[in-house]
């Protein structure tokens, strides 16, 4: 730990749910990296962080060396790659950087690395991408952990359910344990907004409150490719609509004393009420800068603030021995993929029945789908040996810094795209 407290690198950092919630668990930015100028904007002008602007793995923009040994190294990566509604692309989206990300805990050696995603990522698709992952961490010294968490259970009014990743060398990873939900019911939708649709005069306020009584289906930012400012696809606006809520856009005001009933003229959410359903509470006094169709997919594609809040302070009292030691010594990865690990760990190829071995469920067509999978992300060589198949993996197709990846041309080309 630094004599300055706890410091955190982010990238991908977007307008700062992330970075509220890592302060609010005691954590100081030493730099964070945003690619989108306005959401750079919308996160110095709140929380006064060192923000740098461009694409996060462009080495003239920031050097990672300069923050080797800092307490953490966070960030939520781009989830198009992974997200189904982003057709679940994986390595051959430009946006993947969670490869790269991966790589940087090698230069920059940090006590607790936390990058989020989406629940696409948790999918059996990725699968091999997440075995790699945690053996390649493994390599470094950490010991990884991925965990579905769901906002809902951490006093955020929608779904949302976020993929997790926690790594930290052995002796930390001991004391480290997932936040346990809050107690008691969830915060719905009605208790989240009732005093900000009530603010101008509505009178059907109170009796929305009661009628709003859910949580809400997750909010969708979407990119500089696809979304706008509306709440989602037609299953959220579906969803939004039992809950009285409009999801065709955002209003530029809460309902007032002539607006109509919302059971006739259900109302539109304003940008404050979409920063209250994703995490940010009254108290935070938050502005985002930028039109409103930005302002809204910096809400919409941020980590819920108190999630993050919640997940930092269990990586904090891990650092600090705050939290009693696992009963179980962690140390053994994982395995997501018995069939990548089978052909990672092989010095030559194996056939189809060696790998139904590995894969300990006895039947081909499993195999044939996790090859499928595995194909998409490596490069998967099959050889002829004597009218027996084998497989032999070869290279990993994703970006992980370098110099000549097609990666490069592509965010140069589209950089106004690129989100």
């Amino acid at each position: 730990m630094s004599d300055e407290g706890f410091g955190v690198v982010e990238v991908c950092a977007g307008a700062g749910g992330q970075s509220l919630g890592l302060h609010k668990a005691g954590f100081t930015h030493r730099l964070a990296v945003e690619i989108d100028e306005t959401a750079a904007d919308t996160l110095r002008t709140n929380l006064e962080v060192p923000v740098v602007v461009g694409d996060v793995a462009d080495p003239e923009l920031w050097n990672p060396r300069d923050y080797a040994g800092v307490d953490l190294f966070a960030g939520g990566v781009p989830c198009p790659p992974f997200s189904a509604a982003g057709k679940q692309l994986g390595t051959s989206d430009e946006r993947d950087l969670f490869a790269w990300a991966i790589e940087q805990v090698a230069v920059l050696r940090p006590r607790a690395v936390m990058l989020e995603n989406v629940r696409g990522l948790s999918a059996p698709r990725f699968a091999a991408y997440r075995q790699r992952v945690l053996d390649r961490l493994l390599e470094l010294g950490y010991v990884g952990e991925w965990k579905l968490l769901h906002a809902a259970d951490f006093g955020v009014p929608q779904l949302r359910p976020r993929f997790v990743l926690v790594a930290m060398p052995a002796d930390d990873m001991r004391y480290f344990h997932w936040p346990e939900p809050n107690p008691g019911p969830r915060v719905t939708v009605g208790d989240a907004l009732h005093d900000l649709m009530a603010a101008d005069g509505w009178k059907y306020a109170d009796a929305w409150r009661h009628a709003a009584n859910d949580v809400g289906p997750t909010l969708v930012g979407g990119s500089k490719k696809h979304g706008g400012a509306d709440l989602g696809p037609t299953r959220a606006k579906a969803g939004w609509a039992k809950l009285h809520v409009d999801g065709r856009g955002i209003a530029d005001m809460a309902p007032n004393r002539k607006s109509l009933s919302f059971r006739t003229t259900p109302p539109r959410l304003t940008i404050e009420m979409a920063a209250r359903i994703q995490g940010w509470a009254a108290g935070d006094n938050y502005r985002f800068s930028g039109r409103k169709t930005s302002q809204y997919r910096q809400i919409g594609n941020a980590f819920p603030p108190p999630v993050a809040e919640a997940v930092g302070q269990s990586i904090r009292s891990a650092m600090t021995r705050d939290s009693l030691p696992r009963t179980a010594e962690p140390g053994v990865v994982e395995v997501h993929d018995p069939v990548y690990r089978a052909l990672a760990a092989s010095e030559g190829a194996l056939s189809l029945a060696e790998l139904v071995d590995a894969h300990n469920q006895g039947s081909e067509a499993a195999v044939q789908q996790r090859l499928a999978a595995i194909g998409r992300d490596f490069e998967l060589h099959r050889i002829d040996d004597g009218g027996v198949e084998r497989y032999l993996l070869g290279e990993f197709k994703g970006f992980t810094g370098q110099s000549d990846h097609w990666r490069h041309d592509v965010v140069t080309r589209f950089r106004n795209r690129v989100s």
